[in-house]
């Protein structure tokens, strides 16, 4: 290209010299690409003018405190001072006055006896009235519940089961034959005869609520509580 050039300049001249003449290069200006001193250096957080750094302003660095100024040791009582059998003029491991009163000793509460002891003891049962015996019974076919079929017992109908011979009593809806579980009873025939003929769900629960009596007396059910 250059010696075309030459050769064109040269016709139309032939006396002059052919000369290029060359611009110098211009600067290139790329305004999109901005560079920093360090490239790999991490951008400053909270931003240099942002509002979370003109809030807050320079201030000093904050210290780490120590696991003992975080939380200092309790104040020991003077073991040289403390004699046996004298309460310490230190309220450290002294008997709180009030409940509310934090202390390690044990509450002198639960060094007590119960102020209402239970009176309940199980009774002697006679030989061969033990709780083996009655699940052999249940086991052995007999008629328990002394009704072919289940029933509707209302209130009224109970009430007449309440003697020695033909007890019935309630638990919970359900309506149960406690005749021959009488003799078997740990707590004897005189407490259980305390709900025949009503509803025992409430003593029930007040004196042994852990007891399933679904699985004790399945074979004395004799029905369900309805209304008259």
């Amino acid at each position: 290209m250059a010696s075309y050039l030459k050769n064109w300049l040269y016709a139309q001249n032939p006396n002059a010299s052919p000369s290029i003449e060359t611009s110098p290069a211009e600067d290139e200006d790329d305004t999109e690409t901005v560079h920093g001193d360090d490239d790999d250096a991490p951008p400053a957080f909270p931003a240099v003018n942002s509002a979370q750094r003109a809030a807050s302003g320079p201030g000093p660095v904050p210290r780490i405190l120590t696991d003992i100024e975080l939380m200092p040791p309790p104040p020991a009582p003077s073991l040289a001072v403390r004699r046996p059998g004298i309460a310490s003029s230190s309220n450290f491991l002294a008997v709180p006055p009030t409940a509310s009163s934090s202390s390690l000793l044990v509450p002198t509460t639960t060094t007590k006896p119960p102020t209402n002891p239970s009176k309940r003891a199980k009774v002697a049962l006679a030989p061969g009235h033990g709780p083996l015996d009655w699940a052999n019974l249940k086991k052995s076919g007999q008629n328990l519940r002394g009704t072919d079929t289940l029933l509707r017992v209302t209130p009224s109908m109970l009430k007449e089961h309440r003697t020695r011979e033909d007890a019935w009593s309630a638990f919970s809806g359900k309506v149960y034959n406690l005749t021959h579980y009488l003799p078997y009873h740990p707590g004897g025939e005189k407490e259980l005869m305390r709900v025949a003929g009503r509803d025992g769900t409430k003593l029930f629960a007040l004196t042994h609520a852990w007891v399933n009596i679904d699985y004790m007396l399945d074979e004395c059910l004799v029905g369900f509580m309805v209304s008259e």
